[in-house]
């Protein structure tokens, strides 16, 4: 990274930086062999084959532009300066750049184009287990980070205690990490980061691992660093969160810095980008997402009053979510899947159109469908969701869990606590995160 050319007061320096990845490649400097071979095997699946390619597609269902040939431009032309004890959010869409800005700062990852600068010790939490070697107990762990930051023994070992007691694993300190849960290991992850005194503290989402009460200790320690003169970066889905602990957020939009402003202007801005406001979105069949099986052509959220779709529905009626698709090739295999989030991008539930043990099972589900247009039906109860707005994002797929095609964050709509029907407390209700079990159907349509 060449050096800065900010003020003394500027600790993250970035300039017009863009990168660009290979596709099909662990290496972007492969011999001429592994070229040569690699672009065979690609031509081979593409025209002999006939396999099942992923096909990548953005928010708005188009085909992603940051795909050139075999190569993705997971940024592009992206510039900020962050100063001194500033606590900055990134939010955006998955997929839209922002773990990669992560690494690039934290110095993992090497920009194709374009500068970075970033003045002092850098600690960062990107995943799991980072910086951690599986082997070592976390004892031996909370030593080898502080070393690798630079530290003396003697400095590591005034903060040890305090390291340890946020944490709160002392009875498995000197338990190898490898038998860590997620959680500890996420835990002890942060609490070294944030107590051997960074000068640039980078977080990316994995504290969505944590239990909620650590989650909050970890943005009340973050701001605390922010107000000593340390700054701070966190990705996060978590929009409340960026909007209490933030006092500026940045919005990477497909690759590009959307937004860099307040945390309420760049939220708002997040929350519009999703796509469709009425409570549909539909595609064309040359612009439709598609993979050699399926091509998903209409997503639309329905009352079971009227199957007109709509943008807002009222907590007491039940709820339809219906995905139309066409599959391409006789005995195909389509699974649908959806994703249910919240206004704050907290995930509310998974649903597939599985069997389920109530009526109305849907029998297609893992079984060869003939060639035609079909509409798979998921349906919510009524005062099941709370009152707020909800971002639905599908999947399709031969499988649930392995889609060929994925859309992020398609279409959105709010349900309302009219109190129509009923006369108890209105508004949004306190309440778990749920797993249920619902009732899809599907249906041909010819």
């Amino acid at each position: 990274m060449k050096p800065m050319d900010a003020s003394h007061n500027t600790t993250i320096h970035v300039d017009r930086v863009s990168k660009r990845f290979r596709l099909g490649s662990g290496n972007e400097y492969s011999r001429l062999t592994e070229v040569i071979a690699s672009n065979a095997k690609n031509w081979l699946s593409r025209n002999l084959l006939g396999a099942e390619a992923k096909v990548a597609f953005n928010k708005d269902g188009r085909a992603d532009e940051r795909f050139e040939g075999n190569d993705f431009w997971a940024l592009r032309d992206v510039s900020f300066s962050i100063a001194r004890g500033e606590v900055v959010g990134v939010v955006g869409h998955n997929g839209a750049g922002k773990s990669t800005l992560l690494k690039i700062l934290s110095r993992i990852v090497t920009p194709t184009s374009g500068r970075v600068g970033v003045r002092g010790r850098v600690g960062s939490l990107l995943e799991v287990g980072t910086g951690f070697h599986p082997e070592l107990t976390g004892r031996e762990n909370i030593y080898l980070n502080g070393a690798i930051l630079g530290l003396q023994r003697s400095e590591i070992k005034k903060r040890f205690e305090q390291i340890v007691e946020f944490a709160e694993i002392a009875p498995f300190l000197d338990t190898p990490v490898k038998r860590y849960s997620s959680g500890m290991t996420v835990r002890l992850g942060f609490s070294v980061a944030a107590h051997l005194q960074p000068d640039v503290l980078i977080i990316d989402e994995v504290l969505s691992v944590g239990d909620q009460a650590f989650q909050r200790k970890c943005m009340g320690k973050a701001t605390e660093l922010g107000s000593e003169g340390r700054t701070v970066l966190v990705v996060s889905h978590n929009l409340a969160a960026i909007s209490n602990m933030c006092s500026r957020a940045l919005l990477i939009d497909a690759g590009r810095l959307g937004l860099d402003g307040v945390p309420s202007q760049v939220i708002e801005k997040y929350l519009l980008s999703m796509n469709s406001m009425d409570g549909l979105v539909e595609w064309g069949e040359q612009e439709a997402p598609q993979s050699p099986m399926v091509r998903l052509r209409r997503v639309a959220v329905r009352g079971t009053v009227s199957e007109t779709p709509t943008p807002q529905v009222d907590i007491d009626r039940e709820i339809e979510l219906a995905v139309e698709y066409d599959v391409l090739r006789d005995n195909a295999v389509n699974c649908v899947q959806i994703h249910l989030r919240d206004e704050t991008g907290v995930f509310v539930f998974s649903s597939a159109n599985a069997p389920s043990m109530n009526s109305g099972s849907d029998l297609t589900f893992g079984r060869p469908l003939q060639r035609g247009r079909y509409r798979s039906v998921c349906k919510i109860p009524a005062n099941f969701l709370n009152d707020s707005r909800y971002v639905v994002s599908v999947f399709l797929g031969p499988e649930v869990g392995q889609p060929t095609i994925a859309c992020d964050s398609v279409l959105s709509f709010v349900v309302h606590d009219t109190g129509a029907m009923r006369r108890e407390y209105l508004g949004s209700w306190h309440g778990p995160v749920i797993r249920p079990r619902l009732d899809w159907s599907t249906e041909s349509l010819g």
